[in-house]
């Protein structure tokens, strides 16, 4: 069990790395990944959610009574600025109807699962992170479906209600079950959850390498032009959530808080929607794997600034005592 934590910790550490690094490999290299096919994208989904489910408790949800302004105002910010953000982007970049539906799914996701330990390393407020997340993941099968018809529906036919069951069955079913089984087997669960970031990023390595490897010769025509939409999106999520928040005169932590939370999104979940709804469109599930790849990325970078201006400004504090 200490191997497989320590296996665990491992790839938690670096997930970003493996993620980019399998990407690599799908893209030049895509017979190498076939043997994973975009059907079993829903399945693995899943997996992530229920392992989701595993880390929460009826605690968490706490913090939505305790101070229901800050929660309501980081899922406002989550399911207004990211749409917004993706429209805007599609408009400015002429994107084709297929790379428009998919940068679409991805603004109208839920926060992402990763946005929490990302929030925790830069020293901000990590319960409001998690309420947040589990908020907007609990909305999201209401709120994807109808922004992505608001946002989507001149350019493709979005099936609202068929959407709606789906989110209900990769997200908010798993993550139910989850709770239930962390609330009964408490002891279990917290042992398992040691090997949670193992098999979280086995299942997003593997729905971005079955995405890529599929797509690898659309991408070599649009692929610079989706990475450098996908990069701005996750950017401009981050800036705007923070001004927002700071508009608002939320404190620093707070404000680092729903910043990432806005930022990160569930692109496997954008990904899944993608292969069901669309897939006469199949370089709608390229934004959702590329996002995959690239906001771990950002995450830990954009963490490590926040951590060390917190540092900075703990060693002005000692030096002025």
């Amino acid at each position: 069990m200490k191997t497989l934590e320590k296996v665990s910790n491992f790839v938690g550490k670096w997930m970003a790395l493996i993620v980019l690094g399998v990407a690599a490999l799908a893209f030049f290299a895509p017979q190498t990944c076939t043997w994973i096919k975009t059907s079993w994208i829903n399945w693995l989904l899943g997996i992530v959610m229920f392992g989701m489910g595993l880390t929460l408790k009826a605690s968490d949800f706490a913090e939505v009574f305790k101070r229901p302004k800050d929660v309501v105002l980081g899922a406002v910010c989550q399911f207004t600025l990211m749409p917004l953000l993706a429209f805007l982007l599609c408009k400015v970049f002429h994107l084709s109807p297929e790379l428009t539906i998919g940068v679409i799914l991805v603004g109208t996701c839920p926060g992402g699962t990763s946005s929490n330990v990302m929030t925790y390393l830069s020293h901000g407020d990590v319960p409001l992170s998690v309420s947040m997340t589990a908020v907007s993941t609990l909305l999201a099968p209401l709120m994807t479906p109808f922004l992505t018809l608001v946002y989507a529906g001149k350019t493709v036919d979005v099936n609202f209600w068929a959407m709606f069951v789906s989110v209900l069955k990769v997200v908010f079913l798993p993550i139910i079950l989850g709770l239930v089984v962390n609330h009964f087997f408490g002891k279990f669960t917290e042992k398992a959850a040691k090997a949670l970031p193992l098999v979280s990023t086995t299942a997003i390595v593997m729905i971005v390498a079955a995405v890529v490897s599929v797509n690898s010769d659309r991408l070599k025509t649009v692929g610079g032009l989706i990475v450098v939409v996908v990069m701005l999106h996750n950017l401009l999520g981050y800036l705007t959530g923070y001004l927002v928040a700071k508009a608002l005169r939320l404190d620093t932590t707070k404000c680092r808080a729903i910043s990432i939370e806005v930022g990160m999104q569930n692109s496997g979940l954008a990904t899944s929607l993608a292969a069901t709804h669309f897939a006469q469109y199949p370089l709608a599930t390229v934004p959702g794997a590329v996002f995959s790849v690239w906001h771990n990325i950002s995450g830990a970078l954009l963490a490590a600034f926040f951590n060390r201006r917190s540092m900075k400004q703990a060693a002005k504090e000692k030096a002025e005592a």
